[in-house]
C-alpha cells in the first residue's frame, strides 16, 4: 500500500496514531474493499407531486443539513449548515440562482481546526454563520464548537472554495452567534446567552446579545456587550430560546431575525427593527413570519419545526429566506432530521414576511424569473427522488461522504477496485473515531447497496453497512466470522444495549453484494452471495431508532461503510 505522508499534528492524538500505525502496516488484517455503491430515494410526495418546468423542490439540501445560513458575494451566494461531531465540518455549497447548488467542500476540513474526536454525534459544530464583508473582501464563519474546550470561534477566507483560516476563538459565553458589518465598515456580533445571573425567570429564558467587533485584531471588544432581546417578543408571555440571530440592514433601518420556541413543535421566526444596530429593537406586530405550529398533527405532506433562518436578497431584487424544517414519516419519525428549506421573502412593508411560511408548506416553488431547474445535472445537487451512484474508485471521494469525529483519511485508500478501509479498534458504539464512511440518509423510501470484498480472519473482524442515528442508537449489517466459519449478522443497539436481530452463516467464494430497503418506518437488511439474487435477513424491523424523537439529539440519520476490528457481534 503506498505510504501517505503524516502531519505531526496527527499523533498527538492516541486514536490517530494507531490510525497511522494500522494504515502503514496492516498485512495482518483482511482486505476490506467497498465499490459499486448505490443510493435511490423513492418517496411519495415527489411522485405525487412532479415539476412541471417552472418549478423546483424545497427543501434544497435533504437529510440532515441543518441551521442553514447564507451569504452574497457579487453573483455567487455560498450557503453552509451545522455539522456536529462529523468531519469533515461545516458543508459549503454555491449558487448562482439560489436553485442549483454545488458543493465546494468543507469549511472546516482540518483536525486543527476541529476538535471533535471525543464528541457525542450531537455535539461539536453548532448553528454556523456565514457573511461576507466587502469593506475587505474576506468571507467570516463564526460557530460554537461544543468540543476540545473551543467554543465561540470564527475562521476567515478570500475565497470559499479554498480553503479556511485556522481558528480563532472568541471571549464570550453563549451560542449561535453571528456577525454583521455595517455600511460604515464596523463589525457587530451577536449571538445567544443566559440572563444575568439572579435575572432568570424560567426555563429556556435567554437573551440576545450584541458586541463590538475588532477587525484587526479579530475579537470582540471587551466590555461592549449589551443585551437587545430579552427573552423573546414578549417576556410576560415567557417565550424560550430566542436564539439564532442575525442583523441585516434595509432602508437605513437594522432588522434582528432569531428562532423562537425551540427547534421542535414550537420552533418559529421571529422579526424586531430598530434604528441603530444595537437597539432598541421593536418586535413586528406580526410576529411570528414563519412557523409550522398552528397546524393539525395529521395533515398531508407534512412540513414542522420551521424555523432557524436566514436571508438574503436573490436575483431580481427578490428576498429569500433559507430555514430549517422537517419532514416526517407515517409514523411521526423524524429520520432524515431537519434539512434546509427556502422561501420567497415579502418585503414590500415595513418588516420581511415569509411568503406562504405561515400556512402549510407545499412541496414545490415557482423558479425565480429566468432560472432553470438544473438540480442533479452537471455537478448540481440532487433534490427530489434521485439515485446516486458512486462506483468509490476516484482518489477525491465525493464530498458526500463524510467520517465520525476525525478526517476519513485516516481510514481509507483509494483503489482501482474501490475504497478500502482499514479499520480502527474503535466499534459503532465508541465516542471516539470510527472506521466509516457514512451518506446522510435523504428519503424515508430508499434502497442503498453496496458491493463488499472482504474475508475476516477472526470474530473480532466486522465489515457492512451502519444504518446510524448515533453511538447508542443504530444497526449494523456486515460479515464476520465465528470459529472456521463466515456469517452474515444483522444487530441492533437502543439506549447502547445491543441485540442480535438475525444471523446466518454463509460461504464467501467471492464479493457479497448488501443492500438496505426503507419502507415507511421499516427497514429490510438484504444481501446477495452471486450479485443477483437477494436474501432477507431478520424480516422487516423498525426505523424507530433512527429518529430524532426517540434517540434524542439533532442530527439525522447516516448510512454508513462500516469496518472494526473490535465487533462484538456474536452469530
Amino acid at each position: 500500500m503506498k505510504k501517505k505522508t503524516m502531519n505531526p499534528i496527527f499523533f498527538k492524538n492516541k486514536t490517530n496514531l494507531i490510525a497511522a500505525v494500522a494504515l502503514l502496516s496492516f498485512s495482518g488484517l483482511s482486505a476490506q474493499t467497498f465499490s459499486d455503491f448505490s443510493y435511490k430515494g423513492n418517496d411519495k410526495i415527489y411522485s405525487d407531486n412532479p415539476l412541471k418546468s417552472d418549478e423546483f423542490y424545497s427543501p434544497i439540501l435533504q437529510g440532515t443539513y441543518p441551521d442553514p445560513s447564507i451569504t452574497k458575494k457579487g453573483d455567487d451566494y455560498y450557503l453552509v449548515n451545522s455539522s456536529f461531531s462529523m468531519f469533515p465540518g461545516v458543508p459549503i455549497f454555491t449558487s448562482k440562482d439560489l436553485v442549483n447548488w454545488k458543493q465546494v467542500g468543507h469549511v472546516l476540513d482540518r483536525p486543527s481546526q476541529l476538535k471533535v474526536e471525543k464528541g457525542g454525534v450531537s455535539q461539536g459544530i453548532y448553528a454556523p454563520d456565514i457573511k461576507y464583508n466587502k469593506h475587505n473582501d474576506t468571507f467570516y464563519m463564526i460557530t460554537t464548537q461544543f468540543a476540545g474546550g473551543v467554543g465561540n470561534m470564527m475562521v476567515k477566507t478570500k475565497d470559499p472554495a479554498k480553503g479556511w483560516s485556522e481558528v480563532q476563538k472568541l471571549n464570550f459565553d453563549g451560542i449561535d452567534p453571528a456577525i454583521f458589518f455595517d455600511d460604515d465598515g464596523k463589525a457587530y456580533i451577536v449571538h445567544n446567552d443566559a440572563p444575568p445571573q439572579g435575572t432568570e425567570q424560567y426555563n429556556g429564558h435567554r437573551v440576545i446579545k450584541i458586541w463590538d467587533y475588532d477587525l484587526e485584531k479579530d475579537q470582540v471588544v471587551a466590555g461592549s456587550d449589551k443585551i437587545i432581546v430579552n427573552g423573546g417578543v414578549d417576556l410576560s408571555q415567557k417565550p424560550i430560546w430566542i436564539e439564532g440571530p442575525h442583523i441585516y440592514k434595509y432602508k437605513g433601518k437594522y432588522y434582528l431575525m432569531c428562532a423562537e420556541g425551540g427547534t421542535g413543535g414550537n420552533h418559529s421566526e421571529v422579526i424586531f427593527m430598530a434604528d441603530s444596530p444595537k437597539g432598541p429593537f421593536v418586535p413586528a406586530k406580526n410576529n411570528p413570519i414563519l412557523t409550522q405550529r398552528y397546524f393539525p398533527r395529521d395533515r398531508k405532506e407534512k412540513v414542522d419545526w420551521a424555523g432557524h433562518a436566514d436571508l438574503v436578497e436573490g436575483p431580481n431584487g427578490q428576498w429569500y429566506g433559507v430555514f430549517l424544517a422537517i419532514r416526517p414519516n407515517v409514523n411521526n419519525r423524524v429520520t432524515k432530521g431537519r434539512e434546509t428549506f427556502i422561501l420567497p421573502v415579502d418585503w414590500s412593508g415595513t418588516y420581511p414576511v415569509f411568503e406562504n411560511g405561515l400556512v402549510p408548506m407545499k412541496p414545490k416553488l415557482k423558479l425565480p424569473q429566468g432560472v432553470k431547474n438544473l438540480t442533479g445535472q452537471n455537478g448540481f445537487f440532487p433534490n427530489g427522488n434521485f439515485t446516486f451512484n458512486d462506483k468509490l474508485t476516484e482518489k477525491n471521494l465525493d464530498y458526500r461522504w463524510i467520517a465520525m469525529r476525525g478526517p476519513r483519511e485516516n481510514f481509507i485508500s483509494a483503489t482501482k477496485n474501490g475504497v478500502k478501509v482499514t479499520p480502527f479498534e474503535t466499534n459503532i458504539k465508541a465516542v471516539a473515531p470510527v472506521s466509516a464512511l457514512f451518506h446522510r440518509l435523504q428519503h424515508e423510501d430508499f434502497e442503498t447497496s453496496v458491493t463488499l470484498d472482504f474475508k475476516p480472519k477472526s470474530n473480532k473482524e466486522l465489515a457492512g453497512i451502519t444504518c446510524y442515528q448515533s453511538e447508542k442508537f443504530n444497526y449494523v449489517f456486515g460479515i464476520t466470522k465465528k470459529d472456521k466459519d463466515f456469517y452474515i449478522v444483522l444487530e441492533r443497539t437502543e439506549k447502547g444495549e445491543s441485540k442480535l436481530i438475525a444471523s446466518e452463516k454463509i460461504g464467501l467464494s467471492k464479493n457479497i453484494k448488501l443492500q438496505v430497503v426503507g419502507d415507511k418506518d421499516e427497514l429490510s437488511f438484504n444481501y446477495a452471495l452471486d450479485g443477483k439474487n437477494t436474501k432477507n435477513l431478520g424480516g422487516k424491523v423498525s426505523a424507530d431508532i433512527l429518529s430524532t424523537d426517540v434517540a434524542g439529539g439533532f442530527t439525522g440519520s447516516l448510512i454508513g461503510l462500516y469496518s472494526t476490528l473490535s465487533n462484538d457481534i456474536k452469530p
